[in-house]
């Protein structure tokens, strides 16, 4: 498998388990209704883990532009390659929104709120203040990807890498997600959010592309600082 389709596939299933966990929660009349963040936080961590674990021996599974181009700002990946991880994050986010669209058709029918819609598919700011949005996405993203850069420092044992990386987005939704939703990843929302734009889902709203910028800017400013940071001063 070429290490692009794989990284098509490994964001795609982060889509499908991410944005998934976000319609049981959200949507009206499915059996996870209303029950809550900690649901959410802890589905988005498995499907960061599970995906790692699909393609990470392929690609690397980076499966996150804020942590491809991070890499290669400290050297440790080819700038030639990252328009081409970019390309297929991009591409695996839209595929992974409509694959959700899909699995719960009956239900948009059934939910008034548009917002929830979106919500399903793309973040969105629990208090709308562009700049303080950008800053919590910002350091969302450093965290994400300098506790990446620890974790595989570690050499942690077989196997158990994806899964020490799916706690750390656990703990990240927990502890910094409820300002904005916690993209922490350009491809997971602007990917899903063009699918929520292009998809025939009953009842939907606009797709908020006045504040669509701050979940793709602030996790590629955050992925790079975190990863300078790191490089400065452990290695």
């Amino acid at each position: 498998m070429s290490i692009y389709l794989a990284e098509l596939i490994g964001t795609a299933l982060l889509v499908i388990l991410g944005d998934g966990c976000v319609a049981a929660v959200v949507l009206s009349k499915t059996k996870g209704q209303n029950s809550g963040w900690m649901v959410i936080a802890t589905g988005w961590g498995i499907a960061v883990a599970m995906a790692v674990y699909l393609v990470g021996g392929i690609s690397g599974a980076h499966i996150n532009p804020a942590v491809t181009i991070g890499l290669a700002a400290i050297g440790d990946f080819p700038w030639d390659k990252v328009p081409g991880y970019l390309l297929a994050q991009l591409i695996g986010g839209i595929i992974g929104g409509a694959i959700v669209w899909l699995h719960y058709l009956p239900h948009w029918s059934e939910t008034e709120d548009p917002g929830l819609k979106l919500a399903v598919f793309s973040t969105g700011p629990a208090i709308r203040n562009l700049g303080a949005n950008l800053v919590s996405e910002i350091i969302g993203s450093f965290v994400l990807v300098l506790g990446i850069l620890g974790i595989l420092a570690n050499n942690p044992v077989a196997g158990l890498t994806p899964l020490l990386i799916g706690f750390l987005v656990w703990g990240i939704g927990i502890s910094l997600g409820t300002t904005t939703g916690y993209a922490i990843n350009p491809a997971r929302d602007l990917g899903p959010r063009i699918a929520h734009f292009l998809l025939p889902i009953a009842g939907k709203g606009d797709s908020d592309w006045g504040y669509a910028w701050v979940p793709v800017v602030g996790p590629i400013i955050g992925g790079v600082l975190g990863a300078l940071f790191y490089a400065g001063l452990f290695v």
